[in-house]
């Protein structure tokens, strides 16, 4: 449908050009831009039409029209706020969604754009209204109500008991104090939601300088703040139970009705199932779900047809006294979600990415020629082809291979060699940005066997536990890996077959041929990777139509070795090979083959040639984020609600969260969430990727995180302008913002900000072993290859120690010597063990007297001539019992500094719990003695 620019209201000429929000009023039927400094101050008496531009990854926009009526503006201004949005929609290409708002049954979306909540003004331009203007000095006492748990509808009632209930939220604005009311059955969400609508009336009608109280229902005289309120209603009576109403007809479940617009009239359609058939390119719709309604549109019809639909709409509502229904109004190929949900079946949806990119074309050309900026109208820089991880690469890496319901840890060598048909679990600690992080995940071989699958996730699901839930855990598919994955692996191969016992079984009770990798057969592997930080090695069947023009190969049998490159590929993915076939055959000297130009001992290898492609493998984008509020349900159910502009505040602690990022989704837990529903966290990612809410054929093979509330990793909160203080606050959501707005400190959690889950099964004689993770070579390769100057220069960066990314493993928390379990294992023998194996001779000696306090510790670390082999002595020092220490004990140590218990451990005991002498551990970091204290109750 073309539009020409010059009929366009001249208010609108240059809307929607960038990431935003737009706001006109409706003044002598004519839309009049509002200033941005009164943006969601909105009067009774008006009508308003509201255009929010959102940016998306792919480069386009998406807009969503609002037209918002007061309850006292006219008819003919409703009217006409509803043409213009229609005419607004055919100028910016025909995409966006319309929505009708009404005062008091606004849209969550449009609630979302004006934070906390909409609070019109009486009067307006219309007929005689006069904008109210507020005289700060004669405060009149105000009486609101609100509801909602994510976003706030706020409706101003009489200032009478009469208003008052037990379900809701009230809040009495009085010349010098705010009183926030709860009632007795109102939810913990929607008391802490309430409080930044209290912060809102400060803020704006109080310039910051009032009290606020808060007031619970059932509260008497006894409470101070409850008699204040009380007394403003002339004292405390009970309330009356609330007589629930009967239900209209738009509250009830009223079914669908469908009409079709016919010159400006709606006639019903018959239908035995809902289906996308009964819809018509050249039509326009009605669909009628009583509490909702939808104008569809089709992409063949007229501008005229869509004015006479919106038309007919309008009075529909007026004459069936529908007035509170929603409203939303959209073009055929950018339905919305909950649309399509109303139907039994809904078509994928066509790609329109060309008609849409000419639209946009032809609407940026329009706007040039009247001389008007349309930089914000044309294409987007491209999407990055490789995201940031956001996670450090220098930590410490752990893998175990899933053995039956055993895990087996892999050493050093062998922890980046994977097998398609195994299961594994890492667990992978890094330095964050103010605290260890700790990353468990299990990876999935695409032939692994459900048995194992399911074993890896009860394993790693327990080392989350064990770790107090205070680490991230993620599932992973093969082929469907995020980038996180690759950067803490960064040199990866994976092979055919496995090597678990699981794998093995199914092989043999199948009679099937165990294909697993051997050095000395056939193999052929694919390279893919961006960069020395990101780069695998994939084994693929060993036939030409494995090849694509895009990548490089390296192909073996045992004998000889050749590296395959792309006509398609760049000077990197040459590099890259070379770096994997140190990893992948480096005893062998290989023979570099061009595309076209190959041998045919080659294809011999690969059995002929064969057709292949050149195009690279998609790998699924991230795309824009979507946050959901998630209950689920005794009988397993999920439910779930879209938080539509989402911020960091919109995490209940209450409550759980799924971030969709398409290509992986988050499942975020509050503090305050119930144990068992903690343990679900995966359950719940799982239930909703099957579900599909946004209908965007997501894969149930998709990346799943669960992120729990103060463990938040930073590749998780970069979609959110965070704040770390809030997530490590302490008390329900409620308890923390009445805090804040009270003005006094929270409290943070009594715990440290991150523990590393003990691991069993590994020795400190494998932690000194841990490999410097971005060495893909090995000491023993037999063979050195020539080096062409760009990939020296790409080695350089592996061989520098000022960049390389070292493994950097923690001070195990373990003890050194073993509990006294019988006369031959005392304390003291153990003692006497460890100590006669000291080398070097016992210089050190400790002050006799050492003040006991903050200096303890830092006198002992900067001792001069101090050696880690060197006697200590407790002479003269002061010395409690470990039991007596801990946080937790019950007869705890009079008159110590609590910022340092250990230094009042004797020195057998201090090696004892922390694992090392007292001169190693005042060498840590401060994070590190903390994190260490904390595993043994000492912090």
């Amino acid at each position: 449908m073309s539009v020409s620019m010059k009929d366009l209201d001249p208010a609108f000429r240059g809307a929607g050009q960038k990431d935003g929000l737009e706001v006109w009023r409706i003044e002598n039927f004519k839309p009049v831009p509002a200033p941005a400094s009164s943006y969601g101050k909105f009067y009774m008496g008006d009508s308003y039409i509201i255009l929010k531009t959102s940016a998306l990854k792919k480069g386009s926009f998406r807009h969503d029209i609002h037209y918002w009526l007061g309850k006292d503006t006219s008819q003919d201004e409703a009217g006409t706020a509803a043409i213009l949005t229609v005419e607004l929609d055919a100028a910016l290409g025909g995409r966006a969604v319309q929505y009708r708002e009404l005062q008091g049954n606004e849209t969550e979306k449009l609630l979302s754009y004006f934070r906390p909540c909409i609070m019109p003004q009486p009067g307006g331009v219309a007929s005689g209204f006069n904008h109210v203007e507020v005289n700060e000095q004669d405060h009149v006492t105000r009486l609101y109500v609100c509801r909602g748990k994510h976003a706030v509808h706020v409706k101003e009632v009489p200032f009478a008991r009469s208003s008052l209930n037990h379900d809701d939220i009230f809040i009495l604005d009085t010349k010098s104090k705010i009183f926030q009311f709860n009632g007795s059955n109102s939810c913990i969400q929607e008391r802490a939601k309430a409080l930044e609508v209290v912060q809102y009336i400060k803020d704006t009608f109080h310039e910051g300088k009032c009290e606020v109280a808060a007031v619970e229902d059932g509260k008497l005289m006894a409470d101070a703040e409850a008699g204040e309120f009380w007394a403003l209603f002339g004292g405390f009576a009970p309330l009356p139970r609330k007589i629930p109403s009967e239900q209209t007809g738009e509250d009830m479940e009223a079914v669908a009705k469908l009409l079709c617009f016919n010159q400006g009239q709606p006639e019903p359609i018959s239908f035995e199932s809902l289906t996308h058939d009964l819809l018509e390119t050249n039509k326009c719709y009605l669909l009628d779900c009583g509490g909702e309604m939808y104008v569809w549109m089709g992409r063949s019809t007229s501008l005229k047809q869509r004015k006479g639909a919106s038309e007919a709409a309008e009075k529909l509502l007026t004459d069936d006294s529908r007035t509170k229904s929603h409203v939303m109004k959209m073009i055929e190929g950018y339905e919305t979600v909950v649309f399509k949900s109303k139907f039994n079946e809904w078509p994928p949806t066509p790609d329109l990415k060309l008609s849409s990119e000419d639209g946009r074309g032809k609407v940026a050309a329009l706007l040039k020629n009247q001389g008007l900026d349309v930089k914000g109208l044309m294409k987007s820089a491209d999407v990055k082809e490789e995201p940031e991880p956001y996670i450090d690469c220098t930590g410490n890496l752990q893998v175990w291979r899933v053995n039956g319901n055993a895990k087996t840890l892999l050493a050093s060598a062998e922890q980046s060699k994977f097998y398609t048909g195994d299961c594994y679990i890492f667990q992978y600690t890094y330095t964050g940005e103010d605290k260890e992080e700790c990353l468990i995940g299990t990876w999935f071989g695409n032939k692994s066997v459900e048995e194992e699958r399911a074993s890896a996730i009860s394993l790693a699901s327990k080392m989350v536990q064990a770790a107090k839930f205070q680490a991230t855990m993620a599932r992973l598919y093969e082929g469907k890996e995020p980038i996180q994955f690759f950067v803490i692996f960064q040199s990866l191969q994976v092979f055919k077959g496995g090597l678990s016992s699981g794998y093995k079984k199914f092989i043999a009770e199948n009679g099937l041929d165990d294909d697993s990798y051997s050095e000395a057969g056939l193999a052929l592997f694919r390279i893919q990777g961006s960069g020395s930080e990101n780069m695998q090695a994939i084994q693929v069947d060993a036939v030409a139509s494995s090849l694509n023009s895009s990548y490089c190969y390296i192909l073996h049998d045992g004998n000889s070795v050749f590296t395959w490159i792309g006509n398609l590929t760049t000077s990197l993915d040459h590099e890259l090979v070379e770096r994997q076939l140190d990893a992948v055959k480096s005893d062998l000297p290989s023979r570099s083959l061009k595309e076209g130009r190959e041998t045919d001992k080659f294809w011999e290898l690969l059995g002929g040639k064969l057709k292949y492609s050149n195009k690279k493998i998609e790998r699924e984008q991230e795309s824009d984020p979507h946050l959901f509020s998630c209950i689920l349900s005794k009988d397993g159910n999920l439910k779930v609600k879209e938080i539509h502009h989402f911020t960091q505040d919109d995490l209940m602690a209450e409550d759980a969260y799924v971030l969709d990022c398409h290509s992986y989704i988050f499942v975020w837990v509050g503090q305050e969430v119930d144990a068992k529903v903690k343990t679900q966290a995966m359950d719940i990612g799982e239930k909703f990727l099957v579900r599909d809410f946004l209908m965007e054929n997501l894969s149930r093979e998709t990346t799943i995180f669960t992120v729990s509330e103060g463990s938040e990793p930073q590749f998780f909160t970069r979609f959110f302008t965070w704040d770390s203080a809030k997530s490590l606050m302490h008390g329900s959501s409620y308890q923390r913002r009445l805090a804040i707005l009270k003005g006094g400190a929270a409290k943070l959690l009594d715990k440290p900000k991150r523990r590393t889950p003990a691991v069993s099964g590994r020795s400190a004689a494998q932690d000194k072993a841990q490999r410097s993770r971005s060495m893909s070579t090995s000491p023993e390769c037999h063979r050195i290859r020539g080096r062409s100057p760009a990939f020296a220069a790409l080695t350089s960066a592996f061989e520098k120690p000022s960049i390389r990314n070292l493994s950097t493993p923690p001070p195990a928390v373990k003890k050194l010597f073993p509990k006294s379990t019988g006369p031959d294992t005392s304390k003291e023998a153990a003692i006497s063990e460890l100590t006669s194996c000291l080398e070097g001779p016992l210089k050190r000696t400790i002050p006799k007297s050492v003040k006991a306090g903050h200096e303890a510790g830092k006198a002992i670390q900067e001792e001069d001539g101090a050696g880690d082999d060197e006697a200590e002595s407790d002479e003269g020092r002061t010395v409690f019992p470990y039991e007596r220490l801990v946080t937790t004990s019950e007869d705890p140590a009079p008159d110590i500094d609590i910022t340092k218990r250990e230094i009042y451990l004797s020195a057998a005991e201090f090696s004892e719990k922390l694992g090392m002498k007292r001169t190693a551990f005042y060498r840590l970091p401060n994070w590190k003695q903390n994190k260490l204290k904390s595993a043994v109750q000492l912090f």
